[in-house]
């Protein structure tokens, strides 16, 4: 049966990548017992086809080219995912080593105001403090967005 087990975790990763934890608990779904659990996760850690570092860096990719989402979304993702907090900040820092953070906080506050900033609603306490929850929400420090909005309300408008 750890045979069983450990080709169920080669075809559950084949299909995703997934962290140790997710593994561990897709395999105790389908009712395989915790010693051949065990016996499968080390067969597949000492194989190369699972490993948290690799998948770490995969989320953090994933959430920051395609999500745009700051570091802090991106920990909580990458720790909801079972990783360990040291894996993840080290995944972060070579996900986030060339990224200029202002910039990033620029291109979402962009995208979330649309085209039109002329008639973007900074002047509007609600839309303000809408915009400042969503981009909290992101993973965006809370600082840097504060400074961000402040700094958007005070340029003139064209």
């Amino acid at each position: 049966m750890a045979e069983s087990a450990y080709l169920q975790g080669l075809k559950q990763l084949a299909r995703r990548e997934l962290s140790e934890a997710q593994l561990r608990q897709r395999l105790a779904r389908r009712d395989f017992p915790g010693d051949e659990i065990d016996a499968a996760i080390a067969r597949l850690r000492q194989d190369g086809s699972l490993d948290d570092a690799r998948v770490a860096g995969a989320i953090a990719r994933t959430q920051l080219t395609l999500k745009r989402r700051g570091r802090l979304r991106v920990r909580r993702e990458i720790e909801a995912a079972g990783i360990a907090p040291a894996l993840a900040e080290r995944a972060l820092d070579e996900a986030y080593a060339e990224v200029d953070a202002d910039a990033l906080l620029g291109a979402a506050i962009d995208r979330r105001l649309g085209t039109n900033s002329a008639a973007n609603g900074l002047d509007d306490e609600r839309v303000v403090a809408r915009l400042f929850r969503y981009l909290v929400a992101q993973g965006f420090e809370h600082d840097r967005v504060l400074a961000a909005l402040r700094a958007r309300r005070r340029t003139p408008k064209p």
